[in-house]
């Protein structure tokens, strides 16, 4: 039996493969390589593959007859919340039309565990500043919708066909569990300030005049390593036959400030950088934060790190790679 992993040449996916290789699970990854790094993903199968073209139904179907797939982790999707608002067609053929291969795949090849790597932009602007699953579900931007999308269409073929899934509602992974998995891209808010060090640049903040304790967004980081924790107690339950619901936000349930952030960044780097404060961005809610009391009670999963580990950890990360910041002397 073995665990298919799409997206496993990404950030958090590289992270499940390897917590799942750990414990001597066989492990198939599907990537298209995009964005995924084929070297993070050691020395579990990795096969080439676009999910949302046409040719990848039935790769996919015949890889998992072949290798006898027990159950699908599914991470691949593009995920640039900006970009879905420029390309929204691009993100639904991709994070759709994907997923619609993948579950004809699975059906046809008599799979029925899936878990799914949602996010907490289904939330979209809530009204509840500690987001529970029952909350409403109300994406302002494509990439959002593509995941409310891909929760109803996981609902509708446990209806259909007897689908056995965990949908994981991410809030804002960061962090690196091993230096050689760090978050390549920037696009989420530490690797940014690092890149913004690197270049000798300040970080910017956008918006310090929310309804906050000091002014800047508040938001829920939880580390890479506890994100992908969660994706393994998932699969235990799946095969336990335990749970009661489907849905679970993944999160620490402790909101973080971006000021926050940024001096845990000083704090680790060791250097006293200087910010610069621009206006809000459209689409920023001011505060969100999981409520992951459903995930807690169900599965026992509990985050083990806060954002003092998580900030060091990125930081050792970088200074471990080829991007290394030179820390300017006090003298």
């Amino acid at each position: 039996m073995s665990i298919l992993v799409t997206g496993g040449a990404g950030y958090i996916g590289a992270h499940v493969v390897r917590l799942l290789q750990s414990r001597g699970e066989k492990v198939i990854v599907v990537d298209d390589l995009s964005t995924g790094i084929a070297e993070r993903v050691g020395d579990a199968q990795l096969v080439k593959a676009d999910l949302a073209t046409d040719k990848a139904y039935r790769i996919l179907t015949d890889l998992m007859i072949d290798e006898d797939v027990e159950a699908v982790i599914h991470f691949a999707a593009k995920k640039q919340v900006g970009e879905s608002v420029k390309r929204p067609a691009t993100y639904f053929r991709q994070n759709v039309g994907g997923l619609a291969n993948l579950l004809r795949a699975m059906y046809d090849a008599g799979v029925r565990e899936m878990i799914f790597s949602s996010s907490a932009a289904v939330y979209g602007m809530p009204d509840n500043p500690h987001v529970k699953e029952g909350d409403v579900t109300n994406p302002i931007n494509p990439y959002g919708q593509t995941k409310l999308i891909g929760e109803w269409m996981l609902e509708d073929c446990r209806v259909a066909w007897g689908l056995q899934y965990v949908a994981l509602r991410y809030f804002n992974a960061a962090g690196v569990g091993w230096t050689d998995l760090a978050d390549t891209a920037t696009l989420n808010l530490i690797p940014i300030i690092l890149d913004r060090m690197k270049k000798g640049k300040r970080p910017v903040v956008f918006g310090d005049d929310y309804d906050t304790d000091d002014g800047t967004c508040v938001r829920d980081y939880i580390h890479v390593t506890d994100l992908a924790r969660a994706h393994l107690d998932s699969l235990d339950a799946l095969r336990g036959g335990e749970l009661e619901d489907s849905v679970f936000n993944v999160g620490t349930g402790e909101g973080s400030s971006v000021f926050e952030v940024v001096d845990g960044v000083r704090e680790a780097s060791g250097w006293d950088f200087k910010q610069k404060v621009k206006g809000r961005r459209a689409g920023d809610p001011a505060y969100l934060v999981a409520d992951a009391t459903r995930i807690n009670e169900q599965m026992g999963w509990e985050p083990d790190y806060g954002l003092t580990e998580i900030i060091e950890s990125a930081w050792e990360a970088n200074q471990a790679s080829d991007k290394r910041i030179d820390v300017p002397s006090e003298d």
